[in-house]
């Protein structure tokens, strides 16, 4: 969870005056704050781009009207906070995330006009390799200067390992952001944009060995709205095999079969749910080690869906997808519950659904 203060969380569970703030930063190097009139800032672990954004406003000077407008919006960003405004007069704001602009969309006589945006991984996703590309080195250093490749000021984040990779080349056409994700896979880790827009390469938490950022719960002084549980089998792996093999650099076959062994899980790897194995190759994975990193990486998407809940709270945009919580349902029931996706809207009070990517009992 982004770092906000004890009085900031409490206060959420209270009737409270919300603060957003959009902030247009031009090509051409001038900083506008944006009146708004509404939007929202979906986020999502499973997606390919982690952070979108839609902003409405009623100025329509923002809709591009000659070829020199269109030059100060084309790669423009966008900076978005959502905070509160206290009894005292002080603010705390919380950042959304860094977005570039990529639709500007309304009526030019009267509005209003909408604007839409990505996280700054779109960046270096659209920025296909024109040429072969060969990457080497370390998952930091491999992947830094993938991103830095397109974004040369990007503010690289690594809190994984960061163990050495096998030597890879992507054809002419390829993905550069998925090059930068199999790089991360050899250290277990995945790589995404923060909420301050810096890229980050970090291990998803552990659901029972993380420590709850925050409590939802139902009843007087909770957060909780309403919530379900639910259990599915569609698309869940209980095993994943990683396998290397790099003739380039001489490294003979490597392999690490990552299972379920939690005996209490419905997909227990030879338990009645039976073996449902996932096949990884990467020329990256040299080692034993890497290849149980990216195995266990991809187990943990792989059988996340077993056990699911969705539920709704107050708004809290200080969240992240990864963030362990603890639910305490009505009735009592109570959870811990690892955040995958949720959406933070940029007007007061609203609906805050959170969709989760695994859920165990919490006594």
């Amino acid at each position: 969870m982004y770092p906000v203060s004890d009085r900031f969380l409490a206060a959420l569970a209270e009737s409270h005056r919300v603060v957003t703030q959009v902030t247009l930063l031009r090509t051409d190097g001038t900083v506008t704050e944006l009146a708004h009139t509404g939007g929202s800032v979906p986020v999502d672990r499973g997606a390919t781009i982690r952070r979108t954004c839609t902003v409405t406003s009623a100025d329509i000077s923002l809709i591009p009207a000659t070829p020199a407008d269109e030059l100060t919006v084309y790669g423009a960003r966008l900076r978005l906070e959502r905070g509160i405004a206290f009894q005292d007069g002080t603010t705390e704001m919380v950042p959304l995330g860094v977005f570039r602009l990529d639709d500007v969309d309304g009526d030019p006589l009267l509005g209003p006009v909408t604007l839409t945006g990505k996280g700054l991984e779109c960046v270096v996703q659209d920025d296909l390799f024109t040429v072969p590309y060969r990457a080497t080195g370390t998952v930091s250093t491999a992947i830094t200067e993938l991103i830095r490749r397109s974004i040369p000021d990007a503010d690289v984040i690594v809190t994984s390992s960061d163990p050495a990779i096998g030597s890879r080349t992507w054809d002419t056409g390829s993905d550069p952001w998925a090059a930068v994700q199999e790089i991360a896979a050899v250290a277990g880790a995945e790589c995404y944009t923060n909420a301050d827009g810096s890229f980050v390469v970090a291990v998803l938490p552990d659901l029972l060995a993380a420590n709850p950022v925050w409590s939802v719960a139902a009843g007087e002084g909770g957060v909780y709205i309403k919530g379900s549980r639910s259990m599915t089998s569609a698309g869940v792996r209980n095993g994943v095999l990683a396998r290397g093999e790099n003739a380039a650099d001489g490294v003979p076959p490597v392999q690490w079969l990552a299972t379920d062994d939690d005996t209490g899980s419905p997909t227990y790897w030879g338990g009645p749910y039976g073996r449902r194995p996932l096949i990884y190759s990467s020329s990256t994975l040299t080692s034993e080690s890497a290849c149980r990193n990216a195995s266990e990486l991809l187990l943990r998407a792989a059988k996340a869906p077993n056990a699911t809940g969705d539920f709704s709270s107050l708004p809290n945009p200080a969240l992240e997808p990864g963030d362990v919580l603890r639910v305490v349902h009505p009735g009592g029931l109570r959870e811990l519950h690892q955040v995958q996706s949720f959406t933070v809207p940029l007007s007061p009070g609203g609906d805050f659904p959170i969709t989760t990517i695994g859920a165990k009992g919490d006594a």
